[in-house]
């Protein structure tokens, strides 16, 4: 052993001289190569520009429309996500535009300087910018030049990688050198052989029948958990390769976030704790926006802000109203808010449900405001920002603001920690400006919702109708091509994020197979072994088209008679807002059409309606997926539906038949399904027979194709590209912040 450390620690002490040599030069030469590359782009773009620039300046045309067109050129070119700020110096060396990014300390060259130059490289606070200049010329006329600023702070990341890669690289030589030393130092040359043949041939990592060669195993499993980690930081380098799964969160919270804490502000708890029989029960509410947002939890690890609704919730909770979740296995915490029965019926029933969700979908139901209820719905939203405050553990958290409880929220949170980075999605349609303009306070809350520097929905005709009611109703400057909103301090992006589900599902291995379930299902309901069965699950809601699905399958039995005491149609609609005058009224009228389509065409063995208004856990609703032979998605107005996607999700035999209402988002992802107008029953009720008698060939081509839409496009990709979006911003406010302080300094020193 005393001979193998002679030879271990001299070769340690020189493997790290040589890291440290060594790592210099790739840095330099990683900086020549990426400033080359610069270079070569500043070219092309100063190229590009040629035209649009000296047209412009050409033109005649009066100096503000002049202004106006090469600032319309500069926006659509600042796109580039690695493009800082472009400016255009006149023949006389001043500045004639420029972008507000552009350094001010980056100056014009002075006039008769050569025609153009390599690259500089500028530092600053925040991090290098590369500067590049080229002349305009019209008709062998020099009329000024372009200065081409880059962000370089993608240089350094991947300086670092290369660095901690070389790092790695020596680590690994000097692990496999010193193991080899001492290998040799200890075993026979006879045993060495065998040993490398056995790992030659892989037999090392498995139960091996020479002794000697059980000391390489740790070699074999280290090198291929090192080559492994190496491979899974290259793919995550460019979005459009990534597997989108819950580590591909966590690598960019830890990379482009830099470990950036995220708290998620809900009206919905993703885990309510009730009292039944005598004992605290945890129940997962049926939600989409739960199904959606509670595994990105489970990757990230935040801080979940909602309602404490359950009548146990303060029995669970700590000092600080915190509960650790999932119970089975807790990854996150949920931090409960507390409200009194009127603020819940005033903000949650009232101005919410009452208001806002009927004013959004396209329903027909009239929206009912109230001054009183606005009044709770501000106190509420007030008191969420001041939790959310006490909850940030630094000034500038990333805050997923969720859904139309909280559109006042954002500008409260930008007031009490204006360097947050606000994220707000909207998980229900955005109307068009002559609906919206019903509310009372419609300036209000458009105020308080571009307090978000980002702001989603599921589609992009929900972003034009925002960006069309805010330009009917606030003094904002709308600029569609860059998709930004300006009013009252930094712009609001707006984006299309269509939120999906988690791929798998979680809970699905734990299913029986599809004909265990198909068995269990019609014994429970007592159906015969060979009836068809529907299934539609929702909330009860006016929104999602209930009453015209059983209207399509009343029609359906209308015009097909044979399938009578055939057919089976489960209904699965968990109570919602039964506070509420019209979803009481939807209550009972689809129970008594239930009842009256079953007195119709009812068979003692197969009804054509069963009606099941309770709530359901997530595996009870999956086992229905698996034994139905068709989903029935039927929604008036929809934001996206997560129905359809959990349906399609639950196959993993490929069959089963898809009926998706034209009104939801899902049917712009999912076309393989059949689309249909809920208020078009004969078509509904065509599509019912198309879905009964589809053939299997069919079945499998379609559902094949949506499988493999959702395992790309899920709920990991949904909100990776927000929090990409949010850490892009969070650079560019870094770097304008260090120019700034560049700037502060360069004025400092003058005076």
């Amino acid at each position: 052993m005393r001979l193998s450390l002679r030879f271990i620690v001299p070769l340690t002490l020189a493997l790290g001289v040589i890291a440290y040599a060594v790592a210099p030069l790739v840095d330099d030469f990683t900086l020549k190569w990426f400033v080359r590359d610069l270079d070569i782009r500043t070219k092309l773009i100063s190229a590009t520009l040629q035209e649009p620039l000296a047209d412009a300046m050409t033109a005649d045309l009066s100096p503000q429309v002049r202004q106006q067109r090469i600032e319309t050129v500069f926006g659509r070119i600042i796109q580039d996500e690695r493009l800082f700020a472009i400016g255009f110096c006149d023949a006389g060396g001043k500045y004639a535009y420029r972008t507000v990014t552009l350094p001010r300390n980056i100056a014009c060259r002075p006039p008769g300087s050569p025609a153009e130059d390599a690259g500089r490289v500028h530092h600053l606070a925040g991090g290098s910018l590369h500067v590049g200049t080229h002349p305009v010329v019209f008709e062998g006329t020099r009329m000024g030049e372009l200065v081409i600023v880059h962000d370089m702070s993608f240089v350094e990341r991947r300086s670092a990688d290369t660095k901690k890669y070389i790092v790695y690289l020596f680590a690994g030589i000097g692990a496999v050198i010193a193991l080899i030393t001492v290998v040799i130092a200890e075993l026979s040359w006879r045993g060495w052989v065998a040993g490398m043949k056995a790992l030659i041939r892989g037999q090392l990592l498995a139960q091996s029948p020479e002794p000697r060669a059980k000391e390489l195993r740790p070699l074999a499993r280290d090198l291929e958990e090192l080559v492994r980690d190496l491979e899974t930081e290259r793919r995550m380098r460019d979005e459009s390769q990534m597997t989108w799964v819950p580590e591909t969160l966590r690598t960019i919270l830890r990379d482009d976030l830099k470990g950036d804490e995220i708290l998620i502000v809900s009206n919905r708890e993703p885990y309510i704790h009730v009292h039944q029989g005598g004992r605290v029960e945890v129940l997962r509410p049926a939600s989409g926006l739960v199904t959606a947002l509670e595994p990105v939890m489970r990757a990230c690890s935040g801080t979940w802000i909602a309602h404490g609704a359950g009548d146990a919730d303060r029995e669970v909770v700590d000092a600080n109203d915190h509960v650790q979740v999932p119970p089975e296995s807790p990854a996150y915490q949920i931090r409960r808010v507390w409200l009194s029965k009127e603020e819940e019926a005033g903000y949650y029933y009232g101005f919410a449900n009452e208001g806002l969700w009927p004013l959004c979908h396209i329903a027909h139901t009239r929206p009912v405001f109230r001054a009183a209820d606005w009044e709770h719905y501000r106190t509420v939203n007030r008191r969420f920002a001041e939790t959310v405050v006490a909850e940030s553990r630094t000034p500038n958290p990333i805050v997923l603001v969720q859904d139309y409880h909280f559109a006042l929220l954002p500008r409260m949170i930008r007031e009490r920690l204006p360097q947050a980075t606000i994220i707000t999605f909207w998980h229900i349609p955005w109307p068009n400006p002559e609906a919206f303009g019903v509310c009372p306070w419609r300036a209000e809350l458009l105020e308080g919702m571009l307090g978000s520097s980002i702001l989603g929905f599921h589609t992009q005709f929900h972003c034009n109708n925002f960006f069309d009611t805010v330009d009917r109703y606030l003094e904002a400057r709308v600029d569609r091509e860059t998709f930004t909103i300006s009013y009252g301090g930094e712009p609001t992006e707006v984006h299309r994020y269509p939120i999906s589900i988690e791929w798998p599902l979680q809970g699905l291995a734990a299913q029986p197979s599809v004909p265990d379930c198909r068995k269990a299902i019609r014994e429970q309901l007592g159906l015969p072994p060979d009836a068809k069965l529907g299934v539609g699950v929702d909330r009860l809601d006016y929104t999602k088209g209930i009453l015209e699905r059983f209207a399509a399958i009343e029609r359906f039995l209308e015009l097909e008679p044979a399938w009578v005491g055939k057919l089976s149609f489960v209904q699965i609609a968990a109570p919602s807002r039964s506070s509420i005058d019209e979803y009481q009224s939807l209550d009972a009228r689809v129970r008594a059409t239930a009842q009256r389509i079953n007195d119709r065409f009812g068979a003692p063995a197969c009804p054509p309606i069963i009606l099941k208004i309770e709530h359901h856990d997530a595996g009870r609703v999956y086992t229905y997926y698996r034994a139905a032979d068709f989903c029935f998605v039927s929604s008036l107005h929809d934001g996206m539906n997560l129905v359809a996607k959990e349906f399609v999700a639950a196959r993993e035999d490929e069959r089963g038949v898809l009926l998706l209402s034209q009104f939801a988002g899902a049917a712009r992802e999912l076309p393989e399904a059949l689309i249909i107008n809920p208020y078009d029953t004969e078509q509904c009720a065509a599509a019912v027979g198309e879905a009964l008698t589809m053939p299997p060939d069919e079945q499998r081509a379609r559902m094949r194709s949506m499988r493999g839409l959702l395992q790309e496009f899920n709920v990991y990709r949904w909100a990776g590209r927000m929090l990409l979006d949010a850490a892009r911003m969070r650079n560019r406010r870094r770097l304008a912040a260090g120019s700034r302080l560049q700037l502060a300094a360069t004025g400092g020193r003058r005076a």
